[in-house]
């Protein structure tokens, strides 16, 4: 890997103003940001390194990111990575599925507090007693967990899915009855999409379970036109606002396709900020929230984490091999 060339201060300002960002990134922050992201991209060569970022990250991350996406799919880059050290620009489940998925590479979340609300609402001792429970009742059950869950979950699990293929996913499992955790938005989202008995866990994202449909239609009221993005993590009578419902991979995708100009962007607020970075052609507009996990990632916890090596994300072996099973079943069935 070799180093790219160092941002000054005024350019990174300049993009944040395109940004619409808020008055911290100042010139003399945006120097300082400038010098951090100069003394990272050294140490990745130094280190033999890789930044995976998540969409949700922090818009000066993005700067030093060698590929920004969602979980699984930085996960799965993780993979093929030549280098032997990535350091994951995320929360902790994110983390832990890239260790999953290449074992023998050293995986460094910068800072450990960034955890998941929706990973963190269900508890495998608790799953494993409830799937018992209901396997009474149904004995075909399959329990499927999103990707947005510990390893420790994925790990007593039949399958795992994103929000893009937990339909396709759902309807190929040979079982009628379904134990669809943690997310009960999603779940709800699945219900309507196949004939399957879907039984929901009682989780959710706090960041998008917050959107409402006000907030969708006070933009529409000033926007007829525009095209609302919505995460199938939202509500349902959100979701019935939307004219796509749509990961955040999706989104991207969507808004580089399309013919439209202007979008609502219903998610995490970080992805309106890559898009528009991405697509500065088009408008974007937001109806979101910040997630307080995915922006304790800085510059500063990623430059130590690169200069100490922290923190290293450690799974015992006999629990990754069972997520990397529930995963790896995903691949085939998607």
């Amino acid at each position: 890997m070799t180093a790219t060339a160092a941002l000054s201060g005024d350019e990174l300002k300049a993009k944040f103003e395109a940004l619409d960002m808020p008055a911290i990134y100042t010139e003399g922050e945006c120097d300082r940001m400038a010098a951090m992201i100069d003394e990272i991209r050294h140490l990745k060569v130094e280190r033999n390194a890789a930044i995976l970022a998540h969409n949700y990250q922090r818009p000066e991350i993005y700067e030093v990111a060698d590929f920004v996406g969602d979980s699984l799919e930085l996960a799965r880059r993780g993979v093929d990575l030549e280098q032997e050290v990535i350091v994951f620009c995320g929360v902790h489940f994110m983390a832990e599925s890239a260790k999953i998925l290449a074992p023998d590479k050293t995986v460094l979340l910068p800072d450990m507090r960034a955890g998941c609300s929706l990973a963190d609402s269900v508890d495998p001792d608790e799953l494993v007693e409830r799937r018992d429970e209901l396997k009474k009742l149904y004995p075909d059950l399959q329990v499927v967990a999103y990707v947005n869950t510990t390893a420790a979950v994925k790990a007593v699990v039949d399958v795992c899915v994103t929000s893009s293929n937990a339909v396709s996913v759902v309807e190929k499992l040979d079982s009628q009855h379904i134990l669809f955790v943690p997310d009960e938005h999603l779940a709800n989202y699945v219900q309507k999409e196949t004939s399957k008995t879907i039984i929901s866990w009682n989780g959710n994202c706090y960041v998008h379970h917050q959107i409402t449909p006000e907030n969708i239609l006070s933009v529409k009221r000033g926007l007829p036109n525009i095209k609302v993005l919505v995460h199938p993590e939202c509500r349902a009578d959100v979701v019935e606002l939307a004219d796509a419902v749509l990961s955040t991979s999706g989104m991207v995708r969507y808004a580089k396709e399309s013919e439209a100009q202007e979008f609502l962007v219903v998610t995490e607020c970080g992805l309106s900020d890559k898009l528009l970075l991405e697509v500065p052609e088009k408008k974007f507009y937001k109806a979101c929230k910040l997630c307080q996990f995915m922006k304790m990632i800085t510059l500063e916890s990623t430059l130590d984490s690169l200069r100490h090596m922290r923190f290293a994300i450690e799974l015992d072996e006999e629990v990754r091999a069972a997520a990397e099973r529930s995963l790896l079943r995903m691949f085939e069935l998607s």
